[in-house]
Formats: structure tokens, sequence, C-alpha cells
């Protein structure tokens, strides 16, 4: 496959593309979390160990900003904030699973406790 730009990048594979756009520490813990329900922003960091507020919110912004998360802001006093799931976020639901699954099973297999 020839290589390709997307927003200024140059990319070499669909997968590095995939990778660029739910890859990292964070973006897919999110999108496992917020697959089933609802989560607001502090529920999100309370669940994710180590995660910066940062760190957090620049992960929620792109995955808003690329389609597999909407933001829905509740007019409520103190302001509520919810994350969803879009339908693109839960396409991106199998590859994950499939990813977690092995990454138990090399875990497993080098001898690492979950």
């Amino acid at each position: 496959m020839p290589q390709f730009l997307s927003n200024n990048k140059k990319y070499y594979t669909p997968v590095e593309y995939v990778f660029s756009k739910i890859g990292g520490t964070y973006k897919m813990p999110i999108l496992w979390r917020v697959k089933d329900r609802a989560w607001r922003y502090s529920e999100l960091k309370k669940s994710i160990s180590n995660v910066s507020d940062r760190m957090l919110s620049k992960n929620l912004k792109e995955l808003c900003d690329d389609g597999f998360i909407s933001k829905t802001i509740i007019p409520e006093v103190p302001v509520k904030v919810e994350y969803t799931m879009t339908e693109r976020g839960q396409e991106a639901i199998p590859i994950i699973s499939v990813l977690r699954d092995y990454g138990f099973s090399l875990m497993k297999q080098d001898g690492i406790k979950d």
C-alpha cells in the first residue's frame, strides 16, 4: 500500500492510522468504559489509574473530534457533562476486545498476573 497523508501527517499502513486514532495509553480504556453507558468526567478520572486531568481532557477531546465518542452538556447547576459511545466508536470495540484478550494471553504466557 502506498503512503498517504491525513492532517499533514504521513502514514504507511492502515494499522498505523488506526492506532493514531485509538492507540495510546488512555483512548482504548476510555472507549472500553463508555461502550455500555454514559460516563461523567469525574467517573472516568477515578476509574483510570494514573491519568492526569490534562491527559484525560486531551484524549476525550481527540476521541470526540474523531467521532468515537460524543459529549453532552446537561444544563444543571453545576453543569453536568456526559460522554457516550457513537456508532463509529462502537465499531472499534470488537478490535479493542481482540487486542485486550491477546494482551491477557501474552501476560499469562509471560507469567504476569492481571
